[in-house]
């Protein structure tokens, strides 16, 4: 585990304490927090959007315009570069946010509404957190052994749409790998769009405070 996945994981536990026991941190749910508050606002909001916004660029732009125009093995290598820190950045994000919004609404006070919101940051940060340290490796590690395979077949260096299909109804060792690879790719993706599902219904909650 690498040092920015320890301190992610360390953030989250400063998170969940501060959400159940604020009164530690020096929170007193109810009372005003002077000074204090509009910081704590202002780096709830700020990580949020940091989150909200890489997430969603990295999910529906950057990806996709990537993928429609480097060789295949080429936009495979940079995401295995991008990924890890993209989650990183994103799952900080998430609970540096999750930390400050439990800080000014701390669960013992908080409305069901405001747990509710905790919920849903919490969430994202542990599809991240899952991202992070489980499906990431996992995925990368799968696509180099794929990509070895795949050099020997002479395929990897298309644009887009990959050749792999045609040529693994003849090999069945990559049509293995490519069973495996499409599971664990698959539950990246899914905590990835469940995380930002967790954004989103946030950035709905924020919207109605406006």
């Amino acid at each position: 585990m690498g040092w920015l996945s320890r301190f992610v994981v360390a953030v989250a536990f400063l998170a969940v304490g501060v959400i159940f026991s604020p009164e530690t941190f020096g929170s007193d749910a109810g009372n005003d927090l002077g000074k204090l508050g509009p910081a704590l606002k202002l780096a709830h909001l700020l990580c949020f959007a940091t989150a909200w916004g890489t997430a969603l660029w990295v999910t529906f732009i950057g990806g996709i315009i990537m993928f429609k125009h480097l060789p295949r093995h080429m936009f495979g290598n940079l995401q295995s570069k991008m990924f890890p820190a993209y989650f990183a950045l994103v799952g900080v994000s998430c609970s540096i946010s999750l930390a400050s919004f439990g800080y000014l609404h701390p669960w013992k006070t908080a409305s069901t509404t405001e747990k509710y919101q905790l919920g849903f940051l919490a969430s994202s940060f542990a599809f991240n957190l899952a991202n992070l340290l489980v499906f990431t490796p996992m995925t990368i590690q799968m696509m180099k052994q794929r990509h070895k395979v795949e050099k020997e077949a002479n395929i990897g260096d298309e644009i887009g749409w990959t050749k792999n299909q045609e040529v693994a109804k003849v090999n069945p060792k990559l049509a293995a790998m490519n069973k495996k690879f499409g599971m664990i790719h698959g539950l990246s993706s899914l905590a990835n769009i469940m995380s930002f599902g967790g954004l989103a219904m946030h950035s709905w909650y924020l919207a109605g405070k406006l």
